[in-house]
């Protein structure tokens, strides 16, 4: 049975973003849209997936979710806040964090607890809770035996990982995650994940992941493919993978077992559309024999 979600955590309606096109003098020759007209709908605690090539629009639009980039028409609301509304703009980013690719560019401190507490100072929070919070969120993400060390000396999934602790003390109700794993190796890219999905179900935190891996997206509540702007898939992670030619179409990589599957169902083999996992294949193809 599908879990119920109490309530619009973001919606957007016909969100636009559009920028200025320069010459190589620096003269504007036009306007390009960047997001074209999207609707989304999110439920407070799911787990939403947005996929799409470089250039689709996806980082743009994640940008929208805190306020770092507000709509050139249409809405999009946060948690019952419009973005567009200057007051509001304190509210929507203590709603809604940030988490980006490079964790460089995140990391301000020069040993990871105070980096994770620096977030919640600015919130004004008191000393006290914020100790609390820097220990609890390190311990979420499974750094606190770091929490002394320099942040220099970590591996990149490391920290990604600290990086996620400093939003998670901030006690956000959504963790937007733009291409989180894109400069990671696949052990660190496995990590990053991992500790996201567990405060997903520990904190019960919306969480958006905006990625073109696709193997990443399994278990999401919800998936939007996007492409030039347009949101042009949505569904659950079995309907979007059982269409791989819609997705090759779009250019993105589709999981090597759904392509298998796909290929076996081609030759005539009775499994079902949209396998998503090595397990489940050959649980399939066991029953066959």
């Amino acid at each position: 049975m599908e879990a119920e979600y109490p309530m619009d955590m973001i919606q957007t309606e016909k969100l636009v973003y559009e920028y200025e096109k320069r010459d190589e003098e620096g003269n504007i020759i036009g306007m390009s849209r960047a997001v074209d007209e999207v609707d989304v709908n999110i439920k407070e605690g799911q787990f939403i997936a947005i996929l799409g090539h470089n250039g689709s629009g996806k980082s743009t639009f994640a940008k929208h979710i805190n306020a770092i980039l507000t709509p050139t028409e249409g809405s999009m609301w946060v948690d019952g806040r419009n973005t567009k509304e200057p007051e509001e703009l304190w509210n929507v980013r203590k709603s809604a964090g940030m988490v980006f690719q490079n964790p460089d560019n995140q990391i301000i401190g020069t040993v990871v607890e105070e980096d994770v507490g620096f977030g919640p100072e600015n919130l004004g929070v008191p000393t006290d809770e914020i100790w609390h919070r820097v220990e609890e969120s390190l311990k979420a993400v499974g750094m606190i035996s770091y929490r002394h060390h320099s942040p220099n000396k970590l591996s990149g999934g490391q920290k990604q990982r600290v990086a996620i602790a400093g939003v998670v003390a901030m006690e956000p109700k959504c963790i937007v995650l733009d291409e989180p794993t894109a400069m990671l190796d696949p052990v660190g890219r496995r990590e990053v994940l991992r500790t996201v999905e567990s405060l997903r179900k520990k904190k019960k935190v919306t969480v958006i992941l905006i990625t073109h891996y696709m193997e990443e997206v399994i278990d999401a509540d919800k998936i939007y493919v996007m492409d030039h702007g347009h949101v042009v898939m949505e569904g659950t992670p079995r309907e979007i993978f059982s269409r791989v030619e819609e997705l090759k179409k779009f250019r993105l990589d589709v999981p090597q077992v759904t392509i298998l599957s796909d290929e076996l169902r081609r030759q005539g083999i009775h499994i079902p559309a949209g396998i998503l996992r090595k397990e489940e294949l050959v649980e399939c193809l066991c029953q066959l024999s």
